[in-house]
């Protein structure tokens, strides 16, 4: 039974995910304190108040609605995902981009009449059983026109 629980709490995947969500928890704190620090104060400075707006309520049929609770939260939650946006997702999506390998795009193939293996319809020869494409069905011009100039 432990075996069993060792085996799946040491699998790869489980231990990705933990470090993940750890390196995560880690980034959100310094991100929500970067909002808190400098960007909720210049939103204060923009709309001239203090830039808390926590304590901000109001009031109907006697009952209080503390609204400013859910306005700190939108206004953190959009910073946050903003400064994430531009610090963490613009700058990997352009280092992926420049590292991620150029796809080609696949070649079209096509079976050999002869051995029936599966060649690149550009070919002039069968890999498989040497035999001659050129001009068979299947296989475009341009192979006949290339055999021409190799036999010239």
């Amino acid at each position: 039974m432990f075996k069993g629980f060792r085996s799946f709490l040491l699998r790869g995947n489980v231990v990705d995910l933990a470090i993940g969500i750890v390196i995560g928890a880690a980034f959100t704190a310094v991100v929500t304190g970067f909002v808190t620090a400098f960007l909720t104060p210049l939103i204060g400075i923009a709309t001239g108040v203090v830039g808390d707006f926590s304590k901000e309520t109001f009031t109907v049929s006697g009952t209080e609605f503390p609204y400013g609770a859910f306005l700190n939260a939108l206004i953190s939650f959009v910073l946050v995902a903003t400064v994430i946006y531009f610090a963490v997702v613009l700058p990997v999506g352009k280092l992926q981009s420049r590292f991620d390998p150029v796809k080609e795009e696949p070649v079209t193939k096509a079976d050999c009449p002869d051995c029936l293996s599966t060649v690149p319809v550009a070919a002039v020869r069968c890999a498989f059983c040497t035999s001659d494409l050129a001009g068979r069905p299947g296989f475009p011009e341009q192979a006949t026109r290339s055999t021409e100039r190799a036999s010239s």
